[in-house]
């Protein structure tokens, strides 16, 4: 199993459209591709170092991970809902992912 961390740094009065996407569209369409979505946060204290939002998702592999994104990217649904949010301006700033592996005395697995 790999996990990937996403931390995404909104731009200036675009979180409240960035969570309307994912809770309406991207969580959605992760499920649609198979992908695992773990949890979501809310990093306290300043958006610096951590951004805006933070989330985890599982995948069986790299190699699915990476078919996964694909297939969510290319997804007609996906990019008309990316299309729609961001009329009105890109939504986000910035984005950072780590792909993670769990140690052997992980309780995730």
């Amino acid at each position: 199993m790999v996990y990937e961390l996403r931390s995404y740094w909104a731009n200036p009065h675009k979180i409240d459209a960035l969570h309307a996407r994912f809770s309406q569209h991207t969580i959605p369409l992760f499920r649609k591709h198979g992908m695992t979505v773990v949890a979501f946060w809310t990093p306290q204290g300043g958006r610096e170092l951590h951004g805006d939002l933070v989330y985890l998702l599982s995948f069986p592999s790299v190699e699915e991970r990476n078919r996964m994104f694909d297939a969510f990217r290319d997804d007609p649904a996906w990019q008309a809902a990316k299309a729609a949010s961001e009329v009105d301006g890109i939504l986000v700033e910035k984005l950072d992912s780590v792909l993670l592996d769990s140690t052997a005395y992980s309780p995730l697995q």
